[in-house]
């Protein structure tokens, strides 16, 4: 009976472990207007926006949704004022905080409830970068907002690495670029 009690205690333990272990996967958002006709569309510019203060990654990222838009019929032009649309990209870092505590020792039910036994606690404490990225595509002509995509997701100390996270990204946010627009119901 003691044991069922501890392996049961034991198992709710783990589980909570397990549960509370950080597991940031990417996390890509798109909304777009509906009844936009996104033929119309040929040329781009795009800019940063809102820098992250990371002039290289930047860099990298103008190329990553150039090659994604341009992949998707549409031409880069560097004439911001002849473009049919305006991509902005902008970028933000926030450090969060990762509390988990781990549980050691005993404990267990006695004759009178719960006994406490020997049961100590152990918390640590993660801290870690997540970068929050915006791709708005505006009708340069009409100055609308058409198109917003917005990515997020735990950045690395490697380059490489946070390039490969901005390459999903994109992917993601384009698979269904641009968007048909919405059938009127007759």
């Amino acid at each position: 009976m003691k044991v069922t009690k501890f392996l049961a205690i034991a198992l709710i333990g783990f589980a909570i472990l397990f549960v509370s272990g950080r597991a940031f996967a990417q996390d890509v958002n798109v909304d777009y207007d509906h009844s936009y006709d996104y033929s119309k569309l040929k040329t781009f510019f795009i800019k940063i926006g809102t820098s992250w203060g990371n002039p290289l990654g930047e860099h990298r990222v103008l190329e990553i949704f150039t090659d994604a838009l341009k992949k998707k019929g549409w031409t880069p032009t560097d004439d911001e004022a002849s473009a049919d649309a305006e991509v902005v990209l902008h970028g933000a870092t926030q450090e969060k905080k990762d509390l988990n505590t781990f549980y050691s020792g005993y404990g267990g039910w006695g004759y009178y409830g719960w006994g406490g036994g020997m049961t100590t606690a152990h918390t640590t404490v993660s801290e870690y970068t997540v970068g929050t990225l915006v791709v708005d595509i505006f009708d340069a002509k009409a100055k609308q907002l058409v198109f917003r995509g917005i990515g997020s997701d735990e950045l690395s100390d490697k380059p490489e690495k946070n390039q490969k996270k901005a390459q999903k990204a994109a992917d993601k946010m384009f698979k269904k670029f641009p968007p048909e627009p919405e059938k009127k119901k007759s």
